[in-house]
C-alpha cells in the first residue's frame, strides 16, 4: 500500500504529537532519522504513521509501507533524513544501583537484553583501577556471557569458598517483578540441568578443570548475579561497566533462527573492538603473515568491518551496501600485473564496429578514486557544497531538457552543432557544417569547473586564461557555447539539503600479496603507498599519464586509505618479496593457536574443545620434525570444515595431503606421517572396515 496523500502540516503536527506522547519502543528507527533544525530527531516511519492518523483519523499503524518509502516521502516534503549512527550505551552496576545511559532500560524488564549486543565489559575498583576480562584460548570475546565471566574472574576465590547451599541459593536472574528468581551456581552442567531444564547456561572453568555453571541468556540476564557479587564480596565504590548497542536487524533475524545466540565479539581497543584495528589506523599498511589456516583473510575482513562500523560489529555481512564500497578485496597471483591493479590499455569495440584500445583504471585506482572523492569532499565548506549541488542540478536540468541530435547551438563564430550523447565524463558533439572535423568530444568536467568558479566568461579567450593555457583550442569554442546555454536557463536552487561530507575510512585487502610480482604490480606506487607520503605530498605521474585527458593529472593516495595484506610464511615466494615493500608495511605474525576463537562458529562446545585438542597435539608433533617449524603448523580455519565433515574426513581429505607435501623427500616419510596421524588421533580403518563401508554406500 502506498502512503496516502498527506500535507506537510500533517507531518509537522505529527512531530508535535510525538513530542508530547513519545515513541513506542517497537517503533524506534535503527537506520534513519528525521532531523529538525533544532537538532531533535524522530523515526521516519512512525512520523508518517502518526501524520496519517492525524489527517485521516485511522489507527496509528506502520503496516502497508516500508522505511524507504517513508524516508523518500519525507525528503520530497523537504525534511532532512540522515542515516542514524549506531548509538552506544553504558550500563553501570554497583552494589546499590543499576543504571544505563539508555533511558529505555529498566530492571523491571530484563528481557530487553535480547535486543542488545555487548561491546565491552570491565570491572572498575573504587580506587579507579580497571580490570579487564582475561580471555582463555578459544573463548568467544565479549559475548552475552562476558559480564558474569568477569564477575567470576574478580571474585573467583570468594565464590569458590562458599558452601554448596549458599551457591545453590545464589540469586542469578529475575526478568520482571512477577517472574520467579532464577538461582544457583553449580559445579557441572549435569548438576545445573537437575535444577533447570534449559540449555541457557554458561560455563566458567577455573582451578585445573573445576567449573561454575549458572543460568545465562541475554546481556541483561545476569545483572542481578553481578550485583549480588558486589554486595557480598565487593568494596564500596566498586562497579561493573557494560558498553552495548542495539542489534542490527540482520542480527535480530539471526537470533530468531538459532536456539542459542552466542555471537563472536572481540575486545574493544581504543574505540575499536579488535586490537589490530588500531594498529592499522596508526600504521596505514599491515601484512599478516604466518602458518596456513590461521584465519588471516577472515581477520582482515573483521578489521575492515570493525573500523568502518566504528567498533559496532565485525561481521562483514552487516555492512550496508554503501559501507561495503569502503572495502575492496583482491587476491594476487603470478599473472597479476600493473594494468589489473593501477591502469592499462584494454580492448574495446568502437561505434563503427572496429576494434581499438582504451585506457582503463585498475581495481586499486578505482578504489582510491572513491576514497579520494570522499576525502576531498569532506574538506569542503557548506558554501562550496551548496554551489556544487546547484551547478550539478543546473547541468542535469539542462541536459535532460534538450533533444540529443536535434536541438542546435551556435559557437561565437556562428558554427552550428548538436549534442549527440552525454555520459558521466564526456559530451559528444556533431558539427555538420565542418568538413574537416565534424565530431568532437568535450570534457564534462571542464564545463562544471567553469560554472562552479563563479567567474563571468564573456569570450573564448577567457577560458584560455582560466585553464592556464597559452593558446585556445577548438574545444573551448564549444565549451563556451554550452556554458552560455546553461547560464541562460533560469537559475536552480538546490533541492537537496546541504550537509558536509563525513570523512570515511577505506580499506583495501590484498590476499596472498607475496604471490604476485610486487614490482610489476605496484610500479611507481611504491612511493605513493608509503605512510609518510600519503596525500599530495606523494603525488606521482603514472606510467600512462600521457594518455590521460589531462596529461598533467597527478595520482595520490589520500590519508583515509588503509591497506591490509596477507601471506603464508611457507610459500616459497616469500623469499623474493620486494624489500622496498617490506619497509612500507608493518608485519604481524599470527601463530597457529592465536585465532582459536573462530572455532566458536562451530556452535558446539564439545566439538570445539576436541578440535583444539587435536590441533595442539598435531602442531606439537609438526614442530618436533627437524626440517619443519612453526610456519608449517595447522591453523584453526582448517577445523571449520568440521561443520560438514567428521575428524577422519578432515584428516584424509585435507590434512594428510598437506602434511605429505611438507615432508616429501625427507628421510622416513612414512614414519613421520604415522606420528602425525597418531598425534591427531586418526586410526586407519582395517581392510574389512573399508570394504564394509564401501558396501554400505552402494
Amino acid at each position: 500500500m502506498a502512503i496516502p496523500k498527506i500535507k506537510k502540516q500533517d507531518i509537522i503536527n505529527a512531530l508535535k504529537y510525538i513530542d508530547e506522547k513519545g515513541v513506542p519502543p517497537h517503533n524506534q528507527s535503527t537506520k534513519y532519522k528525521l532531523v529538525t533544525e533544532t537538532g531533535k530527531w524522530y523515526p521516519p516511519k512512525y512520523v508518517v504513521a502518526v501524520a496519517i492518523h492525524l489527517a485521516k483519523g485511522t489507527d496509528i499503524s506502520t503496516e502497508g509501507f516500508n522505511t524507504i518509502e517513508a524516508k523518500t516521502y519525507l525528503e520530497s516534503q523537504n525534511f532532512t533524513i540522515e542515516t542514524k549512527q549506531q548509538e552506544k550505551f553504558e550500563l553501570s552496576v554497583t552494589a546499590k544501583s543499576v543504571g544505563s545511559t539508555d533511558e529505555r532500560f529498566t530492571m523491571d524488564n530484563l528481557s530487553l537484553g535480547n535486543n542488545y549486543k555487548p561491546l565491552d565489559v570491565y570491572f572498575k575498583k573504587a580506587n579507579g583501577e580497571v580490570v579487564k576480562r582475561t580471555y582463555s584460548k578459544g573463548e568467544r570475546r565479549n559475548s552475552n556471557q562476558t559480564l558474569p565471566r568477569i564477575a567470576f574472574q574478580v571474585f573467583e576465590n570468594q565464590i569458590s569458598a562458599m558452601s554448596v547451599e549458599d551457591k545453590e541459593s545464589f540469586p542469578i536472574c529475575k526478568y520482571n517483578p512477577d517472574s520467579p528468581m532464577i538461582r544457583g551456581i553449580y559445579p557441572s552442567v549435569d548438576e545445573f540441568k537437575k535444577h533447570h531444564k534449559t540449555i541457557e547456561y554458561m560455563i566458567y572453568s577455573y582451578d585445573k578443570g573445576r567449573q561454575f555453571v549458572i543460568y545465562c541468556w541475554n546481556i541483561f540476564s545476569t545483572i542481578i548475579f553481578v550485583q549480588e557479587c558486589l554486595k557480598r564480596f565487593g568494596e564500596p565504590g566498586d562497579q561493573f561497566i557494560l558498553t552495548y548497542r542495539e542489534k542490527d536487524k540482520k542480527e535480530t533475524e539471526a537470533l530468531e533462527t538459532k536456539t542459542v545466540a552466542q555471537e563472536e565479539l572481540v575486545q574493544q581497543f581504543k574505540g575499536y573492538r579488535n586490537p589490530f584495528s588500531s594498529m592499522l589506523i596508526s600504521s596505514k599498511n599491515l601484512i599478516f603473515r604466518g602458518a596456513p589456516g590461521t584465519g588471516k583473510s577472515y581477520l582482515a575482513k573483521e578489521i575492515a568491518t570493525d573500523i568502518i562500523s566504528n567498533g559496532s560489529f565485525d561481521d562483514y555481512r552487516l555492512l550496508t551496501p554503501e559501507q561495503k564500497k569502503q572495502v575492496e578485496f583482491v587476491q594476487f597471483h603470478p599473472n597479476y600485473d600493473y594494468s589489473d591493479f593501477v591502469e592499462g590499455l584494454r580492448p574495446k569495440i568502437n561505434d563503427d564496429g572496429t576494434m581499438g584500445f582504451e585506457l582503463q583504471d585498475g581495481i586499486f585506482k578505482k578504489f582510491v578514486a572513491r576514497a579520494r572523492k570522499n576525502y576531498e569532499d569532506s574538506q569542503k565548506s557548506k558554501e562550496t557544497i551548496k554551489k556544487e549541488i546547484s551547478v550539478q542540478e543546473a547541468m542535469t536540468d539542462f541536459f535532460s531538457n534538450i533533444e540529443l541530435g536535434v536541438d542546435t547551438f551556435k559557437t561565437i563564430n556562428g558554427n552550428e552543432f548538436t549534442l549527440t550523447s552525454v555520459d558521466d565524463h564526456h559530451i559528444n558533439v556533431s558539427i555538420p557544417g565542418n568538413a574537416t572535423v565534424n565530431k568532437l568530444t568535450l570534457k564534462l568536467d571542464d564545463i562544471r569547473k567553469m560554472l562552479e568558479s563563479g567567474q563571468k566568461f564573456d569570450r573564448v579567450k577567457d577560458l584560455t586564461t582560466f585553464f592556464g593555457k597559452t593558446f585556445a583550442t577548438q574545444e573551448y569554442s564549444y565549451n563556451f557555447a554550452i556554458y552560455k546555454a546553461i547560464k541562460a536557463r533560469k537559475g536552480i536552487s538546490p533541492k537537496a539539503k546541504v550537509k558536509q561530507e563525513e570523512l570515511k575510512k577505506y580499506i583495501f585487502i590484498i590476499d596472498e600479496i607475496n604471490r604476485g610480482d610486487i614490482s610489476k604490480i605496484f610500479g611507481e606506487l611504491f612511493f605513493a603507498i608509503d605512510p609518510f607520503y600519503r596525500g599530495k605530498a606523494g603525488e606521482i605521474s603514472t606510467q600512462y599519464s600521457n594518455l590521460h585527458s589531462d596529461p598533467d593529472e597527478k595520482f595520490y593516495i589520500p590519508n583515509n586509505v588503509y591497506i591490509i595484506g596477507t601471506m603464508n610464511d611457507i610459500d616459497r615466494s616469500v623469499d623474493s618479496f620486494d624489500f622496498a615493500m617490506r619497509r612500507r608495511f608493518r608485519f604481524i605474525e599470527l601463530r597457529a593457536d592465536e585465532r582459536l576463537e573462530m572455532l566458536a562458529s562451530l556452535e558446539n562446545e564439545e566439538l570445539e574443545a576436541e578440535a583444539i585438542k587435536k590441533m595442539a597435539a598435531l602442531n606439537k608433533e609438526i614442530a618436533a620434525v627437524e626440517d619443519l617449524n612453526e610456519n608449517y603448523q595447522i591453523g584453526a580455519s582448517y577445523f571449520l570444515k568440521l561443520k560438514t565433515l567428521d575428524f577422519d574426513q578432515l584428516w584424509t581429505d585435507y590434512l594428510h595431503p598437506l602434511l605429505q607435501e611438507y615432508i616429501q623427500g625427507m628421510y622416513d616419510e612414512e614414519g613421520i606421517m604415522n606420528r602425525f596421524a597418531k598425534a591427531y588421533g586418526y586410526q586407519r580403518p582395517a581392510e574389512g572396515d573399508v570394504n564394509e563401508t564401501t558396501q554400505d554406500q552402494r
